[in-house]
């Protein structure tokens, strides 16, 4: 493992900075991990989430060797280039004192569209590059180019959310994919690389935005998350072929996202198909 400061541009994160702006008694984020490397964030995170960890947590690493996206695809960066970070939830659960009830397990969908939405909103304020945008339902594309991943994961009435995000990897750093090609914010001409306050952005959001939806009983669009994705999701009136899970595609136009999350495609025969689940091509 190389030493944190052997590459300049690629300060280490500070936990006991992030820890005394973000973990405060009115603040929803309760203990925050730094780890020099680990094999996955949100592996770890769900550790946490089976030893009985409250809602809050969240997990970092400088290097992550055994990332994880979509379909046990690897996420792959270089050490302390980007930003392996996952988040435990547990909206299975009420919350009394701040008055939410337990949100269904169906709604549950909306959790990586909310963190998209947080990520995307952190972006746009940090780094402030052009044409950011969201791919439903999992991916934040620059310039049309795969910048970031979501995956969540339910463990029990928990869930864990990890975002994997290529903040200051190089162009010949950026590993080869068989989809959409890979950017960084680098790469993309970013205002700023420096990953503390993208962090800390992104936490803020999903925290804004978590509590938002929470209050609002998730409902996606009374917290106005459904609007916010929408406005930004570049996969709506694209031409999309859907690869499902059970195997299969489905080919059409993707019309909107619905108030449970869904992506709705219609067909050539002018059915509409709603999917809450699948790997989304943008057809040109």
């Amino acid at each position: 493992m190389s030493s944190p400061f052997s590459d300049l541009d690629r300060p280490p994160l500070s936990a006991r900075a992030l820890d005394h702006a973000l973990v405060t008694p009115d603040g929803f984020w309760t203990s925050i991990a730094v780890r020099a490397q680990t094999g996955s964030t949100n592996a770890d995170a769900a550790a946490e989430a089976r030893a009985g960890a409250p809602e809050g947590l969240v997990v970092v690493a400088e290097e992550q060797v055994a990332g994880r996206g979509r379909r046990d695809r690897q996420w792959v960066s270089p050490p302390r280039a980007g930003l392996a970070v996952s988040v435990l939830l547990r909206p299975g659960r009420a919350n009394e004192e701040r008055g939410w009830r337990a949100v269904p397990a169906g709604a549950y969908g909306w959790l990586p569209l909310l963190a998209g939405v947080a990520l995307l909103e952190a972006v746009d304020r940090v780094a402030e590059v052009d044409d950011a945008a969201l791919k439903w339902p999992n991916d934040l594309l620059v310039g049309g180019r795969k910048c970031a991943g979501i995956l969540a994961e339910a463990v029990g009435d928990a869930v864990v959310i990890g975002l994997g995000v290529n903040v200051s990897t190089r162009a010949e750093e950026l590993p080869e994919t068989t989809g959409v090609p890979a950017t960084s914010l680098r790469v993309a001409g970013a205002k700023t690389t420096d990953r503390d306050p993208l962090l800390r952005a992104l936490l803020r959001g999903v925290a804004s935005w978590y509590a938002g939806w929470r209050d609002a009983d998730a409902d996606a669009e009374m917290s106005g998350l459904l609007a916010a994705y929408r406005r930004r999701c570049s996969t709506i009136g694209r031409p999309v072929r859907v690869l499902l899970p059970g195997g299969g595609a489905l080919e059409g136009e993707a019309t909107e996202v619905d108030g449970q999350g869904q992506l709705v495609v219609r067909t050539a025969d002018g059915l509409t198909h709603r999917v809450s689940a699948g790997d989304v091509l943008h057809v040109r």
